[in-house]
């Protein structure tokens, strides 16, 4: 039996070797990190090894690094109508893209009557204009922008975006959790105020996520109250291991990133041209900068819980988009602020690749799809 191919890297990744070793390393000691005796002292370390990590990996200072249980748990921290700069006013009200993760959406801890959404062009990209108006002459904002769509990998203009909303005077958020190790991201350089980041989608483990502030960020007020872990910003004993994991996979991703986007992007390219050829297909945002790894497509008549099941039983992991759904097919809301309609949405793909993707699992996937489009959408 040939083994199984694995293109839903976007859900989830596996655990990277150098994660994995500094696990089993972690696991060994006993120490709690917040005890002042050796052992303690010991479990300190490692965890202020990988704060130093992130932080250097993203552009910011330790000090402003919050390890957190998920990436929801990070986004849920962040949207706070608290914050401000150390010389400014608090944030009042929260603009959040249309096509953001469930946990922005959400609207976090800002009253459900002071959250608004940001529209998106039909390519997924946010509409500037329209949040340029929406921030008018209104309270201060924060706003939540992902760095790239988990469902149709299309990167958002972060820097423009970070002028128009500091000119307002408010704070810009960004999920980096989809961007970090597949493109560049540093947050002075996109001049964000707050991000986002999770330790699985970069080959650490799961259970593990991070806010990074910028410097001169006040007013945050923790989820989760008690003790003063991560500077008293978020209580509970820290996750030593999995942070341990988390700066592992930070170290390994960044180190092989050109390579790896390079080499994925070529592999994309090959896979989403073989989508084109079969039973009509289209693909979304290919008009606008995508991550390097990420193909969302459909074809006519198609049915994404009948296809996600046919790839599965071809013995190849794909998905309808996000993987926070509770195992639910549903129809994408990405697509729909996009402007497709629900016939559309419902028959959406994902395709997601990582570092171990090689030219036999695109050919396999390709071999696929040429079988659903047969027997699915010709029969």
């Amino acid at each position: 039996m040939p083994s199984r191919v694995y293109l839903d890297w976007n859900a989830t990744t596996p655990l990277r070797a150098e994660a994995r070793t500094a696990m089993l390393a972690a696991w060994e000691l006993i120490g709690n990190p917040s005890s002042v005796h050796a052992e303690g002292r010991e479990a300190r370390r490692l965890v202020e090894e990988a704060r130093a990590t992130l932080a250097a990996a993203v552009g910011a200072l330790p000090r402003n690094v919050v390890f957190t249980s998920t990436g929801t748990e990070a986004n849920a921290l962040a949207l706070s109508p608290g914050l401000r700069r150390s010389s400014g006013g608090a944030v009042e009200q929260l603009l959040v893209s249309a096509v953001e993760h469930a946990s922005v959406l959400s609207g976090g801890r800002f009253p459900a009557d002071k959250v608004s959404q940001i529209p998106v062009t039909r390519a997924g990209v946010i509409d500037l204009d329209r949040l340029k108006a929406l921030l008018g002459d209104g309270p201060p904002a924060l706003v939540s922008i992902m760095a790239a769509n988990n469902e149709t990998g299309a990167i958002q203009p972060i820097a423009e975006a970070a002028g128009i909303v500091h000119g307002s005077g408010g704070l810009l958020h960004i999920d980096a959790i989809q961007a970090l190790g597949k493109i560049p991201f540093d947050i002075k350089t996109v001049d964000a105020d707050l991000a986002t980041f999770s330790a699985h989608k970069i080959g650490g483990p799961k259970g593990v996520g991070a806010l990074v502030l910028a410097e001169g960020i006040a007013g945050l007020e923790p989820v989760l109250r008690g003790g003063g872990q991560e500077l008293s910003r978020r209580a509970g004993t820290e996750n030593v291991a999995g942070i341990a994991g988390f700066g592992a996979a930070v170290r390994a991703a960044l180190q092989t990133l050109p390579e790896d986007a390079e080499r994925m992007a070529t592999l994309r390219d090959s896979l989403e041209n073989g989508i084109r050829g079969i039973a009509g297909a289209m693909v979304f945002a290919d008009h606008v900068k995508r991550l390097p790894n990420t193909i969302l497509f459909t074809a006519p008549g198609l049915k994404a819980e009948t296809a996600v099941i046919g790839f599965d039983l071809e013995g190849v992991a794909v998905s309808s988009g996000s993987a926070c759904s509770s195992g639910k097919v549903q129809p994408s809301h990405v697509l729909s602020a996009m402007g497709y309609d629900a016939t559309v949405a419902q028959g959406a793909v994902r395709l997601s690749l990582g570092w171990s993707t090689e030219p036999d699992d695109i050919n396999r996937a390709l071999e696929a799809w040429r079988k659903l489009g047969n027997t699915l959408l010709r029969a």
